[in-house]
Formats: C-alpha cells, sequence, structure tokens
C-alpha cells in the first residue's frame, strides 16, 4: 500500500501530464500587478479581472498612483469584480503601506506580505510564486478546498489548516505547483457540480470518484 507522500507524488505526476504547464490565469506583468489582479479575483472569475486589469495598470501604474487613488473612482474601475468596495478599500491600504514600509516595492516574504491590508496567506502565496518563484505555503483557494475535500488530503474546511495539512502532505518541490495543478483540475474536471469523475486522471486515487 502506498504511503500518503506516495500517494501525493502519483497525484501530482498525473496532474503534471495532464496540464504540463501550471500557471495563474490571472495577466500580470510585476509583482504589484499580480498582487493587485489576486486581491480582484476573490469572489470573481480569473476571465473577468482580466478584462479589468489592463485599463486598471494603465491608469495606475504604480504602487504610489494606487496609494494616492481616489477611493470612490477605483471602485468605479473595480466594480465589475464584485464586492468592489472592499477591494478597493484593501488596494489603497496595501499600496500605502507598499510605499511607506518597502519604499513602493511588493515585499517577497510571507511575513511581510501578510502585513498589507487585504492580503491573508492565499493571495501571499500566489504572489510569492508567482512573482517570485518563491514557496513558503500552498494556496488555498475554493477549487484547492474541493479538490482536497474530494482526494482525501484534508478533512479541514478552514484554509489555513487544509494548507497545514497539505504542506504537510505535499513535497516542498512540489509546492510551487500544487495550486494551479488543482485549480486547473478542478476547472476542467472536478468542478463542484458534476464533477467529470469517469474521465478523471485521478480517479483510480480518488476516494470520491463515482464511475
Amino acid at each position: 500500500m502506498d504511503s500518503p507522500r506516495d500517494r501525493i507524488v502519483k497525484i501530482v505526476r498525473l496532474l503534471e501530464k495532464a496540464y504540463p504547464s501550471p500557471q495563474t490565469l490571472l495577466a500580470f506583468e510585476t509583482p504589484l500587478q499580480i498582487l493587485v489582479a489576486t486581491i480582484l479575483s476573490a469572489q470573481c472569475t480569473d476571465e473577468r479581472v482580466n478584462k479589468v486589469t489592463p485599463a486598471l495598470f494603465r491608469k495606475y501604474p504604480s504602487a504610489r498612483a494606487f496609494a494616492e487613488a481616489d477611493r470612490a473612482a477605483l471602485e468605479l474601475d473595480v466594480r465589475p469584480t464584485g464586492f468592489f468596495r472592499n477591494k478597493a478599500r484593501s488596494i489603497i491600504g496595501a499600496a500605502r503601506k507598499i510605499v511607506e514600509d518597502f519604499d513602493g516595492r511588493v515585499p517577497d516574504t510571507m511575513a511581510e506580505l501578510v502585513t498589507l491590508p487585504g492580503v491573508a496567506r492565499k493571495t501571499a502565496n500566489i504572489v510569492l510564486s508567482s512573482a517570485y518563484g518563491k514557496a513558503e505555503g500552498i494556496a488555498v483557494d475554493v477549487h484547492v478546498k474541493r479538490l482536497s475535500g474530494r482526494l482525501g488530503l484534508s478533512g479541514e474546511t478552514a484554509p489555513e489548516k487544509i494548507e497545514r495539512d497539505l504542506m504537510a502532505l505535499v513535497p516542498k518541490k512540489y509546492w510551487l505547483e500544487f495550486n494551479y495543478l488543482l485549480v486547473n483540475h478542478g476547472r476542467a474536471v472536478c468542478r463542484a457540480r458534476k464533477p467529470k469523475c469517469p474521465a478523471c486522471v485521478l480517479k483510480a486515487l480518488c476516494p470520491s470518484a463515482v464511475l
């Protein structure tokens, strides 16, 4: 019988074959842009965020520009992503701290990133992995939460506890890609409604598979 770690490695390798270039679908060029895009992606699709951000990044090309933004104007700019008041407040707050405490540069450590308003571990993990190629944890979004439960990787429901379980199971060399692999699989096959179990590459390893 495979150990839990052996099973994880099999899961990762099967997903790597199915999704050979796992990466965030959010469009960005700089650490600031992926930070803002990730904040906007809460309760919103990446596709919709990507429609909003090109004009947004032209209008606000730096942390200082976001920090000095008019709140009402920024709310209008990000309104299509939903929860626009909270998102505008978080973006302005994070940008101000970046300008005041980090000389206008998005920090590249978990400890520093989570001091930014509106930034918890999920957002910090995505910024670290996407912008800096660093793995200090595993981002737990709705897809990772769902698949972690279905695959029997965690029985927890809180993202921080799920992340803790995943970090204990997943070899660190896979941390950078693990979120993206599960997100890709969650969108393509292991959907919230009507998962495509018969077509799933993980069906032999999944205790939730319905064939």
